[in-house]
């Protein structure tokens, strides 16, 4: 007896996802990715290796996870107005959820900072720390991640319009510009006299800066695909949703590198 698909005769326009064994397999990564990271971070036996395992395993889930996605959207024609309105309405709260996590560690730094503690000398920055230069390296990548955002515009313009040259181009340049912010971190990161460990100061700093530079990470990956899925042609002037979702989360970057380039360098650093 031949088996009868019922999305053939589906009379309505959402999208019944079939089974999928990835969800359950990211779950299980990413169980094993956090508790290899505790084990690392306390000196644990054998830490280090569960945490490569955790995050091999849910960069694998996630890349097998997506490309059906991109399969159920781009070839089988499941992703319609209403199943895109919906994963916008879903990535808009996820952007949300982003929020209050930066909201959480703004909270610890103005906390920390308005009212110094009597154990680093009442003063902030603490004694004996030496604050970045505001105005060398997180200048410059304030000026790389704000061009960046204008490029993203630019190309997700072209390919509104079909100008499928344009929207190469502008992708290609939000990527370079992103790498280049993400390497001039790390140079800072490295030349900056202080660590984490040193004080409420080092902990806040590298806290909002490093969960930042962790979403600028995401985000370049996020674009460095749609930037493929251009040149492969699944995108086009009417059917970008992933795009749009991937030129979302590069605005939010933006704009809370600005409140850490005013708040954590700026006004924290003087």
């Amino acid at each position: 007896m031949n088996k009868i698909n019922l999305n053939q005769y589906q009379s309505h326009p959402y999208h019944l996802v079939d089974p999928s064994p990835w969800p359950i397999l990211v779950s299980f990564s990413l169980l094993s990715l956090t508790t290899g990271a505790v084990m690392y971070l306390q000196g644990y036996p054998n830490g280090d290796l569960l945490l490569i395992l955790g995050f091999t395993l849910t960069v694998t889930g996630m890349i097998l996870w997506f490309r059906d996605i991109i399969t159920e959207g781009t070839y089988q024609g499941h992703h319609t107005k209403q199943v895109q309105t919906g994963l916008i309405i879903g990535f808009v709260l996820f952007i949300i959820s982003e929020i209050f996590a930066f909201f959480s560690v703004f909270w610890a730094f103005f906390y920390a900072s308005l009212s110094p503690a009597i154990e680093i000398g009442g003063v902030w920055p603490p004694l004996g720390i030496s604050a970045l230069d505001p105005f060398s390296i997180p200048l410059l990548n304030t000026f790389l991640l704000l061009s960046s955002g204008a490029f993203i515009t630019y190309g997700h313009h072209a390919l509104i319009a079909g100008d499928r040259k344009g929207a190469i181009i502008g992708t290609l340049l939000t990527i370079i510009l992103a790498v280049l912010f993400t390497g001039l971190q790390y140079v800072e990161y490295s030349e900056a006299g202080f660590t984490i460990a040193d004080s409420v100061y080092g902990t806040v700093f590298f806290a909002s800066t490093g969960l930042h530079g962790l979403h600028v990470i995401v985000g370049t990956i996020f674009i460095i695909v749609s930037f493929i899925r251009i040149i492969n042609y699944h995108l086009t002037d009417t059917h970008h949703i992933g795009h749009e979702a991937g030129i979302l989360y590069w605005h939010f970057v933006d704009v809370v590198w600005l409140f850490l380039f005013i708040a954590v360098y700026y006004w924290g650093g003087m």
